[in-house]
């Protein structure tokens, strides 16, 4: 039996390792790329996962590039290389999702009554509208409308320190407020 040996880089090299230079697959990648991403993604809901799926279906037509013998049908051809590629993909998915007669247990906190959150919104809102006007003012864009203290400052025309004082005292007095519930 005798052991073949390769005496040279270039003798180990075969067609299937060579690359090739095809100016027309690049030219044509180029001029519909765009139109082809869009396809992509209306295969895909994530777009990276669109780019990586058109860059794998490129490369498959690259690599096929002699054996197409129709140019004109290349969208086609990829659009063809997409869908496949996706659905050899979707096949392999992992499944995490099972089917079961029972529902499983939600874990946390029981929900809320819907009308206790109401009647708690009523009474803290009723408790802000017995604070004196620029208290209110300030609880309403510090908590309600979620402005930082320095924005609330800018708006008002007073400094920071204000907004801490007075939102301070505005707190503590709603607090006190029988119809609130205390905090937990």
């Amino acid at each position: 039996m005798t052991t073949l040996v390769c005496t040279s880089a270039s003798d180990a090299a075969t067609p299937a390792t060579q690359t090739r230079s095809y100016p027309s697959f690049s030219s044509y990648m180029r001029a519909r790329q765009p139109v082809l991403l869009r396809t992509a993604r209306s295969l895909t809901a994530n777009p990276s996962d669109a780019e990586d799926l058109l860059q794998t279906a490129l490369t498959k037509t690259y690599v096929a590039w002699d054996r197409i013998e129709d140019h004109r049908a290349l969208d086609g051809y990829v659009r063809r290389a997409l869908l496949n590629t996706r659905t050899s993909q979707w096949r392999k998915r992992k499944v995490d999702e099972f089917a079961c007669d029972e529902l499983p247990e939600q874990e946390g906190l029981p929900a809320a009554d819907p009308a206790e959150q109401q009647a708690l919104r009523d009474a803290m809102w009723r408790a802000v509208m017995k604070l004196p006007a620029r208290q209110r003012a300030m609880v309403v864009l510090r908590y309600y409308e979620d402005l930082s203290e320095v924005q609330t400052a800018e708006v008002l025309g007073v400094s920071v320190g204000t907004v801490k004082s007075a939102v301070s005292r505005a707190l503590g007095k709603m607090r006190e407020d029988p119809e609130l519930p205390p905090a937990a």
